[in-house]
């Protein structure tokens, strides 16, 4: 594809319901992709966001529905992907928190395009960074098959094409700061798999200050050596991401800056003393003492998601300043939907659930040289969709001995083509799922068939399988057919 080519094609723009008395566009925006009725009754009234900066003033800010802006045109953008870690769906004050800011996230969502009904590759972490990375189911992988990986035995192939290394052969330096959770050294890494340069932790979690891992292990690395610094880590992670933005490139790249926050344990800025007290456990040898199952509160899962926010505008701030703003296109989104404290509202479910509130996440994109900014998108999308829209961008083509399960978007949001019918699918031990415009097939751990519309329902509450057999069969046959191309679970 022509990044340059013009096409006057616009997809019928959908329509934005008038927000009720009490509420912001801007806020109404964040629940009217998941079912306006139900959202707005059960968060009621939420203020305005504000805009970012030291003179923020709440005002009310107009989101239009998305429209293509096929007359402008640019190079190959650099490409900026950013991963919250455990982030609900609505822990952002555009997607309806109440009670977490979120300004800098916010503003980038006014800058770009916000997608109501973006969703994981799967409900846990490791999964959906498989889809990420291969763009394909995580169940065509080995690696893939674990939720998430908990072991050294588990990993991504280094022989497996990535998004890293199909884009380095394209002409892209790549880099990974922060999680990476698809492997363990010696036989897994990022610098392994396409990534020229590795900075961050290889597990699912640490401590956030010591940087010990589930098994008590020191896990911070600069490529494949350890690397010292028992500072906050999302301040280290920061850091890093600044300094690579900042130095000099002769080339397009990719960035792929994986934080950990909100993730647990739940340890915010200055929590020394808390940290302390899990490390003394964990050094103990008490299982599972990084769950920090008697730790956390509302309050302070705020202050962590805040202060990713926080984080994220420093680096967009350094984005800014390096003149590469306009020619980047930032990504941010969720691996997975929250747990324990994060705000769902209005859906059903948390991580590891194939409901809604499981896999459903929140999604920015943002590219001043080639998209509007201030738009708001109800397209379904999909975790392996931007693998295969950024290799596009990018120019790069996609390994035919491993072919995408993804979509390429790059047609619908650089010329307003419309994006082909296609189902979302899911997999995971004892649920599945699969979208197939506004219809969602689930089955859950009770092994009870049901079907869900999911724009008027995105709770789940109301199953329609009884009124809709023949759909329901439909959706479970295009299940079932996807599922018998993919590896199957080892046995217990």
């Amino acid at each position: 594809m022509s990044l340059n080519s013009p096409d006057s094609t616009d997809p019928a723009a959908p329509s934005v319901p008038v927000p009720p008395s009490g509420l912001s566009r801007r806020a109404f925006g964040g629940l009217a992709g998941a079912g306006a009725a139900a959202a707005v009754g059960g968060l009621g009234a939420v203020a305005p966001v504000a805009a970012a900066g030291p003179a923020a003033a709440a005002a009310p800010f107009t989101e239009e529905p998305f429209r293509a802006a096929p007359g402008r045109h640019s190079r190959r953008p650099n490409i900026l992907f950013i991963l919250g870690d455990d982030l609900g769906w609505a822990d952002l004050s555009s997607y309806g928190s109440p009670h977490i800011r979120t300004p800098h996230l916010d503003r980038l969502a006014r800058q770009g395009v916000r997608f109501t009904h973006a969703y994981a590759g799967s409900a846990t972490c490791s999964p959906t960074r498989f889809s990420l990375y291969t763009g394909r189911y995580p169940g065509r992988t080995k690696g893939g098959l674990a939720e998430p990986i908990a072991d050294r035995s588990a990993g991504l192939d280094p022989h497996h094409p990535t998004l890293a290394s199909l884009l380095r052969t394209a002409g892209y330096s790549t880099a990974l700061i922060g999680k990476w959770h698809c492997g363990y050294l010696p036989d897994h890494s990022p610098t392994k798999s396409g990534w020229e340069t590795f900075f961050g932790n290889f597990g699912g979690a640490l401590e956030y200050y010591s940087k010990l891992g589930l098994a008590g292990e020191y896990d911070l690395y600069e490529g494949d050596a350890e690397y010292r610094d028992l500072r906050y880590y999302t301040r280290i992670l920061t850091e890093r991401a600044i300094d690579h933005i900042e130095r000099d490139h002769d080339k397009p790249w990719l960035l792929n800056l994986n934080f950990t926050t909100p993730h647990w344990p739940w340890i915010a800025d200055g929590d020394e003393e808390e940290s302390a007290r899990i490390v003394r456990r964990i050094k103990a040898g008490e299982p599972g003492a990084l769950w920090h199952q008697d730790g956390g509160s509302l309050e302070k899962y705020r202050e962590m998601v805040e202060d990713l926010d926080r984080s994220i505008g420093e680096v967009l701030a350094a984005l800014r300043r390096s003149g590469q703003e306009e020619d980047t296109l930032v990504l941010f989104a969720s691996d997975n939907g929250g747990e324990r404290w994060s705000y769902n509202w209005p859906l059903s479910g948390n991580k590891a659930s194939l409901q809604e509130g499981g896999i459903r996440v929140p999604t920015i994109v943002r590219w001043p040289a080639r998209l509007r900014p201030g738009q708001v998108s109800h397209e379904p999308v999909f975790t392996p969709d931007w693998t295969a829209t950024l290799l596009e961008l990018a120019g790069a083509r996609p390994d035919r001995g491993h072919p995408l399960d993804g979509t390429s978007l790059a047609g619908h949001l650089l010329r307003g083509e419309r994006i082909a019918e296609r189902d979302l699918f899911w997999r995971v031990r004892g649920e599945r799922a699969l979208r197939r415009g506004d219809w969602k097939y689930y089955r859950g751990k009770s092994g009870k068939d049901q079907l869900f519309h999911i724009v008027s329902d995105p709770r789940e509450q109301a199953d329609k399988a009884p009124d809709e057999r023949r759909l329901l069969g439909e959706l479970r046959a295009a299940w079932e057919a996807v599922d018998a191309t993919l590896l199957p679970y080892p046995k217990d």
